[in-house]
């Protein structure tokens, strides 16, 4: 059980947020190293389409963690640091003749740094959850190039989990909200995953999630900062994708992918991932 459980808590660890109602037993520490590349992508969702008057490739090097406080209640964390580069950028303002494009420049730095509680309410067959995350105004802005490495804003999450493991299968579900200060507008969450083990070692994973704005936030985005399209306002989409798990025993290693069916003001490019995870 301990290891369906560790496997089941990981489900959604290849995403910015675990969504998963399982919580770690009382005392044990779960970590999961992960890198998701967005790559050389100049084309975001709108009400028309447009672009980003360049390239971008958004890249995240992330520490995702649950502790069990005790066998109902886990502590929740997230560390990302981001790496955003962006090339072949020209600003449509500016009259120029022949290469208007300036030199391509990049930014490390981290993004919104996160930390909630999750506790398990019911547990009886399908397992029911509760989980709130804060999300901290830790990233950064370059006013000169437009790269934003997170919401300039806190955001907190209040959240509805629920699951049920059919032995060899499993679905789970959540349902919420993004409550963001500054101006920036909140939304509405939901989304869902099934999957199951396909060999003795390895799980395989289908899920859907969709984001939408409540469009009840006015902050004023810098103009650079909307031509890159980072951490704008009013971001929203519905997404579907894939996710397999090697896992050995405590040890193991996962990878996904993901893409858009719709969306505003966010990438028209797939986002792969791929992680190592223990529990200690």
């Amino acid at each position: 059980m301990k290891k369906i459980n560790t496997v089941l808590l990981l489900i959604l660890t290849t995403s910015l947020f675990a969504q998963s109602p399982w919580t770690k037993e009382k005392g044990d520490l779960f970590i999961n190293f992960s890198y998701t590349t967005i790559s050389d992508y100049n084309e975001l969702f709108g009400d028309s389409d447009y672009n980003t008057r360049g390239n971008i490739t958004d890249r995240t090097y992330q520490i995702y963690g649950e502790y069990g406080l005790t066998d109902k209640t886990s502590l929740v964390f997230s560390v990302p640091l981001k790496s955003i580069k962006k090339s072949s950028f020209s600003n449509p303002a500016i009259d120029c003749i022949g290469d208007c494009s300036k030199p391509a420049s990049s930014k490390t730095t981290f993004g919104n740094i996160q930390l909630g509680l999750k506790h398990q309410f019911y547990n009886n067959g399908w397992v029911l959850s509760g989980q709130l995350l804060s999300e901290i105004n830790t990233s950064s802005y370059d006013e000169n190039t437009g790269i934003r490495t997170g919401y300039d804003a806190f955001t907190f999450t209040p959240q509805l989990l629920a699951g049920k493991s059919f032995g060899k299968t499993f679905l789970q579900t959540h349902i919420g909200a993004d409550l963001r200060t500054n101006d920036y507008s909140s939304n509405f969450k939901i989304g869902g995953e099934f999957g199951g083990k396909v060999t003795q070692n390895i799980w395989l994973i289908g899920y859907i999630d969709v984001v939408k704005s409540f469009e009840n936030g006015d902050v004023n985005i810098p103009t650079n900062n909307s031509f890159t399209g980072l951490y704008v306002n009013d971001q929203e989409y519905g997404a579907y994708g894939l996710k397999g798990i090697l896992q050995l025993c405590d040890l193991g290693i996962t990878a996904g992918f993901g893409n858009a069916f719709f969306g505003n003001n966010v990438a028209k490019q797939t986002a792969f991932t791929i992680g190592i995870f223990n529990t200690f």
